[in-house]
């Protein structure tokens, strides 16, 4: 019986040509003191086909894109995550980890090993900059201020007749079972490590309903709300001051 071949090759090599790129790009920055490039956090109801748009607004805004898949297998890897980490300098990192024991402090994070990777992981991607980061709840680890949070919705049955297209499901009613079970695993993932609800629009910059608008028109609101957004002179993980 032929074995299914791993994906973590597949990822390390991904993430050996990225750690590359991200050095050029911080020598780069250091000789034309370029503006670091933005940082878009994606998430999305289950039924959105979302991979053109995500390509367009990365092609657009020239960013890495880091979906699921690759989020996942570095983060369950000790050697991938400390790789990730390592790409920032050392002061970087001493400032993520404080960003991460404040996110434990106020968000009561679980003390699991696979989340404590996750957040080094999308944090030091976040640091770096120019990247689109797909899931993971990525908006609920980064700095709000420094990152652009996008939530991408659409009617029930819309998303029921596009799962049904795309996936060649013959059945309307297990369409919609796969949708609302997909939405209960996200429910469950959001609240069990961040305790908040993934419909909470306060949690995002742009709640953006698909249904009547193209992936160009998407994309030209994205740039509008990342050229609004203010960021700050502070560091980027830099705890806020104590308020009075």
């Amino acid at each position: 019986m032929a074995t299914k071949p791993s994906k973590v090759p597949r990822v390390e090599n991904i993430l050996e040509d990225q750690v590359m790129k991200w050095q050029k790009r911080v020598d780069r920055r250091k000789k034309e003191s370029a503006v670091k490039a933005p940082v878009i956090t994606i998430s999305r109801q289950p039924g959105i086909l979302s991979d053109k748009l995500t390509k367009g607004l990365a092609e657009a805004l020239k960013l890495d894109i880091f979906d699921n898949e690759i989020i996942n297998e570095v983060a369950k890897s000790v050697k991938m995550s400390e790789k990730v980490v390592a790409s920032l300098d050392e002061k970087t990192r001493s400032a993520l980890d404080s960003w991460i024991q404040m996110l434990k402090s106020t968000r009561y994070l679980l003390p699991d090993t696979f989340l404590t990777h996750l957040t080094k992981v999308i944090g030091a991607i976040g640091e770096q900059g120019g990247a689109l980061i797909i899931g993971r709840g990525a908006n609920l680890i980064l700095p709000p201020e420094t990152t652009v949070r996008i939530r991408l919705v659409a009617p029930l049955g819309l998303r029921i007749v596009t799962l049904s297209r795309e996936e060649k499901i013959a059945s309307i009613d297990e369409a919609q079972r796969k949708i609302h079970k997909k939405e209960s695993e996200q429910r469950a993932y959001i609240r069990k490590y961040f305790e908040v609800d993934i419909d909470d629009p306060v949690q995002y910059d742009l709640v953006i309903n698909t249904q009547f608008m193209s992936d160009e028109q998407i994309i030209d609101v994205v740039k509008a709300g990342l050229k609004k957004k203010e960021v700050p002179k502070r560091r980027r993980f830099d705890p806020k001051p104590d308020e009075e």
